[in-house]
C-alpha cells in the first residue's frame, strides 16, 4: 500500500469548455491550467449522467446509475410524453462507497460541500465519511452564496462569507491539520445556480465583454417548447457565447481557491504525495435557468444526453506517473478502482463492477472500452428520455420518445452533426447489441407510455 493522500475535487455544473486550458476565451483559470500542467489533461472524459445525483452516486459507488437506481437527480419527478421510471432518493447504505473502503485500511475520510444524495440518514458520514462538513440532501444554496446559508450540516459565517471561499477555509484547515492518510472529498456547490460572486470578480469581465466586442452580440437563441408538462409553455434558450461576467466571475473564484488548496498542499510538504482528481458532476447549464455558460462546439449541456451534457473535464495529477495529455475514454465509474490501484489496494469488483482501473491505460495497454449513459427522463434543460453508448469513437444514442436511433463518429464530428446510421450498418449493429446488453444487465429502468 502506498501511502497516498488523496484530495477529490467535484463542481457542480462546470461545462467540458469552461476552463481556458480545455478551451474558453472568456473564463480565466490561470490554478487549474497550471494543475494540469503537473497533471494528466483527459481529453476524452465523461460524466455517466447529464445531472448531478446520478453522477455522484457512480463516483461514490463504481456503478452505473441504472444499476443503484439514482437515474434523475433527486427530486425530480418531470413527466412529459412518457412517464420516466421511479427514481431512487437516496443512496443505499449496503452500498460500500469509496470513502468505507479506505477507512477500512487507516485513511481519515472527509467530505465537504455538497451531497445530494438523499436525506439525513444517507448522509455522507453514514457512508464512510469520518467527517462531513456541508453535505446534506440540498442541491444547490437554497438561500444563495452569501451567509447565513442555513445549510444544516454548515455553521453560518460572518454575514457575506461567501460558500466557496467558506468550503475552501475548511478544506485548508483538514490539509493542515491531519497527518495521516486522508481522502477528502471536496464537492464545491459552485458553479450551480444561483449564479453569485463577489462584486470584485465581476467587473473586469463586463469590461472584458466591452473589450472583445461580446456586447454587440446577442448570446442566446430561443429554441422549441420544453417536452416537459411542467414547463410546456416555455422555450428553450441555448446560450451560444460565454460572457456572462457573474459566470466568469464565479469560475474565477472558484480557481483562485482552488489555487490556495494547492499552495497549502505544497506549504505542508504534502503535495508530491497527493493524488488530486479534478472533475464535473455533468456538463454546463447551457439551455435553461439562466443559461449562464456555453459548451459549443458541444451540442446542448447540462439534462441531455448530447455531448455538452456529459463530456466534462478532467484533471488528474498521479503520483509517479508523468504523461500529460490522455485521450483515453474515462468515466465517473472509473475513479473508485482507479484509486485503488494507485495506492495499492486490493480490487473489490462486486463493488466498482462498472469501472475499470485506467492506470493500465495511462502505462500504455492499449484497451477498447465502452461508456453506457442511461437518461430515461425529462429534465428541466430540455432533454429528452434517451439511453447512448461510447465505443470505438462511436456514439449511438436512443431516444424513447421518438423511438429513433442516432449514430456519430465522435472522432470526425463532435458537435453531433451528421446522423451515419444508415451509411454504417456494421457500428449501428455493434453498438446496438452493446447497448441494449447494459440496458439488461444493470436492470435498467425504462420510461412507459404516459397514460
Amino acid at each position: 500500500m502506498k501511502k497516498y493522500n488523496l484530495l477529490f475535487i467535484l463542481i457542480d455544473d462546470l461545462g467540458w469548455k469552461d476552463l481556458s486550458i480545455y478551451g474558453s476565451e472568456f473564463y480565466e483559470t490561470p490554478n487549474l491550467d497550471k494543475l494540469a500542467e503537473d497533471g494528466i489533461i483527459f481529453t476524452n472524459a465523461y460524466a455517466s449522467s447529464p445531472v448531478c445525483s446520478p453522477t455522484r452516486s457512480s463516483i461514490q459507488t463504481g456503478k452505473y446509475p441504472a444499476r443503484i437506481g439514482i437515474t434523475n437527480y433527486i427530486g425530480g419527478k418531470d413527466r412529459g410524453k412518457l412517464k420516466p421510471p421511479e427514481n431512487i432518493e437516496y443512496l443505499p447504505l449496503e452500498e460500500k462507497t469509496i470513502a468505507s473502503y479506505l477507512k477500512e485500511f487507516g485513511y481519515k475520510t472527509y467530505f465537504i460541500g455538497k451531497w445530494h444524495l438523499g436525506e439525513k440518514p444517507f448522509w455522507p458520514e453514514n457512508h464512510g465519511y469520518d467527517k462531513n462538513i456541508g453535505g446534506c440532501s440540498w442541491g444547490m444554496p437554497k438561500y444563495g452564496y452569501f451567509s447565513p446559508y442555513k445549510i444544516p450540516t454548515l455553521e453560518d459565517g460572518p454575514e457575506g462569507e461567501y460558500l466557496t471561499d467558506r468550503l475552501t477555509q475548511e478544506t485548508i484547515k483538514i490539509i493542515r491539520e491531519t497527518e495521516q492518510p486522508f481522502f477528502l472529498f471536496l464537492s464545491h456547490y459552485a458553479v450551480h445556480i444561483p449564479i453569485q460572486v463577489p462584486e470584485r470578480y465581476v467587473g473586469k469581465y463586463r469590461e472584458k465583454v466591452k473589450k472583445l466586442g461580446l456586447d454587440k452580440l446577442n448570446p442566446f437563441i430561443e429554441g422549441e417548447n420544453f417536452p416537459c408538462e411542467h414547463k410546456k409553455d416555455l422555450k428553450v434558450i441555448r446560450r451560444i457565447i460565454q460572457s456572462d461576467p457573474v459566470y466568469a466571475g464565479m469560475i474565477e473564484n472558484l480557481d483562485e481557491n482552488i489555487g490556495k488548496i494547492i499552495n497549502v498542499l505544497k506549504e505542508t510538504g504534502k503535495y508530491e504525495n497527493t493524488l488530486i482528481i479534478f472533475t464535473s458532476d455533468n456538463g454546463g447549464l447551457s439551455t435553461a435557468e439562466g443559461s449562464p455558460t456555453c459548451n459549443l462546439p458541444l451540442r446542448e449541456g447540462k439534462g441531455w444526453i448530447e455531448q455538452g451534457g456529459i463530456r466534462v473535464s478532467l484533471i488528474m495529477k498521479i503520483p509517479e506517473i508523468n504523461i500529460k495529455k490522455s485521450d483515453f475514454p474515462v468515466i465517473s465509474t472509473d475513479f473508485y478502482p482507479t484509486i485503488l490501484d494507485i495506492v495499492g489496494l486490493p480490487k473489490i469488483p462486486e463493488q466498482h463492477k462498472d469501472g475499470i482501473s485506467i492506470l493500465p491505460a495511462l502505462k500504455g495497454q492499449n484497451i477498447k472500452r465502452s461508456l453506457f449513459f442511461h437518461w430515461p427522463h425529462y429534465g428541466n434543460q430540455g432533454g429528452t428520455p434517451s439511453s447512448a453508448i461510447i465505443y470505438d469513437g462511436w456514439k449511438l444514442v436512443y431516444s424513447y420518445e421518438y423511438e429513433k436511433y442516432l449514430l456519430f463518429n465522435l472522432n470526425e464530428d463532435i458537435e453531433e452533426k451528421k446522423d451515419l446510421l444508415n451509411k454504417n450498418p456494421k457500428e449501428f449493429k455493434i453498438l446496438k447489441e452493446l447497448l441494449w446488453n447494459y440496458i439488461k444487465e444493470t436492470n435498467a429502468k425504462l420510461p412507459e407510455k404516459n397514460g
